[in-house]
């Protein structure tokens, strides 16, 4: 299921990161702390506020983001 709705990018807010749902937790924050091994249940539970939406739709724009051509000078 595409969650990519979730993601909102506002130039006055924490500036023009992609955020979750409008909030002020960045779509970078999920990211790190699900690298640094931080389960689903623990954020989910550190940040009651967040859904499990919200990882998906943080996981789900980190691989689009990372989903495109790089040039080289030849």
């Amino acid at each position: 299921m595409n969650e990519l709705h979730r993601i909102t990018v506002r130039s006055e807010q924490c500036g023009g990161r992609p955020c979750i749902r409008g909030m002020r937790i960045r779509v970078k924050d999920i990211l790190d702390l699900l690298a640094a091994g931080t389960s689903r249940e623990e954020i989910l539970t550190d940040y009651p506020y967040l859904e499990d939406g919200d990882i998906t739709a943080a996981l789900q724009f980190a691989a689009l983001e990372a989903d495109h051509p790089v040039l080289r000078a030849g």
